[in-house]
């Protein structure tokens, strides 16, 4: 059995884990996988999770320490995944707080642990993917520079402020993390949400060039990798959480269209987007019309296995699938 595969079949029984920033649809899906597996888990959010599970939920800022600190004594690991959405308009007062989240609610689980008896064992802390930039067709891994721009800058100082964080002999791991596709669990459209409406209605084709990369990875692989970090302890450090089939803007509209059984998708203009992409969808034009190509090459050394390497079954997989 390979050490990708275990970990799903391993009960977390009589483990206690925290999940800070658990109330998106990655932080519920993870909740759900992690207590499905015994474990005991706590949710750390601004805002109730949209959906029941079999958690906790314990409100918290985000940026000061309060009364949620208790919860971290004597857990056996912590995921960080706080941070605002970068699915916005680019105001100034939402980059700030795109920045701000991160940093400052890494700031905030390191100062919690320091005043600890038993820390936890492990820290899982999110990075992202658009710490590459926008690199053309360049296939970008863990050894890759950082890229130039807004994006680059906020996963640097995201990643800095946790290795000022950490506390000594604590096993750390940064996932530098790309487009999560799955089952919406309410908490909220989401971006492949966004995608599937546009194609719903006739416009998922070609944006821009097409070329740009669409780096993804499906829900349960990226849930699996979480636990793996959470468990193994031979796991440290960065790595990239990517499938190892990122494609073109234009291929993954192609399967996406596929998997929904939708025939046409009209193209979209350069300048169609960035007019249309802040007055009809609330967002920024660039998250369409910039990309990255990237791949692990540290996974592979860690014998991750992934469920769903290739999109068109990953896809397959989330349209065909009802959540109960």
């Amino acid at each position: 059995m390979n050490a990708g595969n275990k970990y799903d079949n391993k009960r977390l029984a009589g483990r206690s884990y925290v999940i800070a920033g658990g109330s998106g649809f990655l932080g519920t899906s993870l909740a759900t996988q992690l207590s499905d597996l015994g474990a005991n888990v706590v949710v750390l959010s601004r805002h109730p999770p949209e959906v029941s599970g079999n958690w906790r939920a314990l409100r918290w800022d985000g940026r000061t320490v309060d009364l949620w600190a208790d919860e971290l004594e004597g857990i056996d690991g912590i995921v960080n995944l706080a941070g605002r959405s970068v699915d916005c308009i680019k105001t100034a007062a939402n980059k700030d707080e795109i920045l701000r989240s991160r940093v400052e609610s890494t700031r905030a689980i390191g100062l919690a642990m320091t005043n600890l008896k038993s820390p936890p064992h492990v820290w899982v802390q999110m990075s992202t993917a658009h710490i590459y930039g926008d690199p053309a067709e360049t296939i970008c891994d863990e050894d890759s520079p950082a890229g130039i721009g807004l994006a680059p800058d906020v996963g640097q100082a995201w990643e800095d402020e946790f290795s000022r964080s950490i506390l000594p002999g604590q096993k750390a791991v940064i996932l530098r993390t790309s487009f999560v596709i799955g089952r919406n669990r309410g908490a909220g459209q989401g971006a492949l949400g966004k995608l599937g409406f546009l194609t719903r209605i006739g416009l998922g084709g070609t944006i821009g060039t097409g070329k740009q990369g669409m780096s993804w990875i499906h829900e349960s692989d990226m849930n699996r990798l979480i636990v793996q970090a959470l468990t193994d302890d031979n796991m440290t450090g960065v790595f990239v959480a990517s499938s190892p089939n990122p494609v073109s803007q234009q291929v993954f509209m192609q399967e996406l269209r596929r998997a929904m059984g939708i025939r046409i998708g009209l193209p979209a203009f350069e300048w169609m987007v960035r007019l249309g992409a802040p007055v009809f969808l609330n967002t920024d034009p660039e998250l369409a019309l910039y990309g990255r190509y990237v791949v692990s090459k540290r996974l592979k050394k860690a014998n991750f296995k992934f469920q769903y390497p290739d999109l068109n079954e990953a896809l397959r997989e989330i349209y065909s699938t009802k959540v109960s």
